[in-house]
């Protein structure tokens, strides 16, 4: 908790920088830990004395439900935590390997659309997987990044690889995305991911792309400057 303590400390620098501050939590930061100093820093935004923020984190596993999780969504959850939280959508899994990233931006300079702040934020993971040569693609009514994963018992399978889940106050957005990048996808199995269930879960090292963490912060970075 260290490092989120720092960013904490930095936030009570005064004034607004024009992009925003990148920070990696080193090691796996606990859940509830990083959403109770994610809601510190998210007031500091609100506030204005505290620049926007993109925090890089990696969980322990943890199963976490948002605003329309249903207890009879969990299979299977074994010892593995499960937290209910303020995010919208259902149950997702997180753990070691997956790389998830949390926005705070203020909508307020931007559009004061969340619709178009899902779009954006599925547009900017699909553009990260491009990069990797991985086809990303969306759903119609399901927020996420999936890959087809057609097969002849399957011809429209796809397997999502990337989750959504935003919450947005005083026009301030918490939480964001979650990208697999080599995580235990049989830890998904304790649950009905986001719960759909005509689809599978996937990642970089199942598709057969090992890059390492570093590796996809450096392309998120980059890519992030095209939609936001």
């Amino acid at each position: 908790m260290n490092s989120i303590n720092a960013v904490l400390t930095n936030a009570n620098i005064k004034g607004l920088w024009a992009i925003p501050i990148w920070q990696e939590h080193l090691g796996l930061t606990a859940y509830l830990d990083a959403v109770s100093a994610m809601q510190k820093a998210h007031a500091k935004i609100a506030e204005r004395t505290s620049d926007e923020m993109i925090w890089m984190l990696e969980h322990p596993p943890v199963y976490t439900g948002g605003t329309s999780a249903k207890d009879s969504d969990l299979i299977n959850v074994g010892a593995i935590p499960t937290h209910l939280t303020g995010r919208g959508g259902q149950w997702t899994y997180h753990g070691p390997g997956q790389r998830v990233y949390w926005p705070m931006l203020d909508l307020s300079k931007r559009d004061r659309d969340v619709r178009k702040y899902v779009y954006h934020l599925e547009a900017w993971i699909i553009d990260i997987l491009a990069r990797f040569s991985i086809d990303g693609q969306r759903r119609e009514g399901l927020p996420g990044v999936w890959v087809r994963r057609a097969d002849i018992n399957q011809p429209d399978r796809m397997d999502k690889i990337a989750a959504i889940g935003v919450r947005i106050s005083k026009w301030v957005t918490m939480h964001g995305v979650a990208i697999n990048l080599d995580p235990d996808l049989t830890a998904f199995e304790g649950i009905v991911p986001c719960g759909v269930t005509d689809g599978g879960v996937t990642s970089f090292a199942d598709l057969g792309h090992i890059i390492s963490m570093e590796e996809l912060d450096m392309a998120a970075q980059t890519s992030f400057k095209s939609f936001f």
